[in-house]
């Protein structure tokens, strides 16, 4: 029974040690006049806790909707860029979208991004 108090232990300073850090909040920054798209993260305290990615507008080639139903459903709204790969924009554990929503952010952003949509 010790050993279950303790992982409980580390697991709840784990996961209190994340929301007082606020990890994975950020901003996302569309510049039409300069070209550029800024996306910043916050991380866990060290080296990396900043994460900065920056890249030109031209590279990005679609904005993608993954939406996945059933008994825990998941709808993300990903940025596909030009040998980069794939980045999330939404958070990966927010449920609170409904389809209708995150449609309309993606149809949003491709608009403005000037770029084709693709759902998954």
């Amino acid at each position: 029974m010790s050993f279950y108090g303790i992982a409980g232990l580390f697991i709840s300073s784990y996961l209190w040690c994340t929301i007082l850090w606020n990890v994975g909040s950020g901003y996302d920054r569309f510049d039409r006049k300069e070209g550029i798209v800024r996306i910043f993260r916050w991380g866990f305290p060290g080296i990396k806790r900043r994460v900065f990615l920056q890249f030109l507008m031209r590279d990005i080639q679609s904005i993608r909707i993954q939406v996945k139903e059933g008994l825990y459903p998941r709808r993300i709204l990903y940025m596909e860029i030009r040998g980069q790969g794939v980045i999330p924009l939404t958070r990966t554990d927010e449920k609170f979208f409904t389809p209708r929503e995150i449609e309309q952010k993606a149809a949003e952003l491709a608009y403005f991004l000037r770029v084709p949509i693709e759902v998954f």
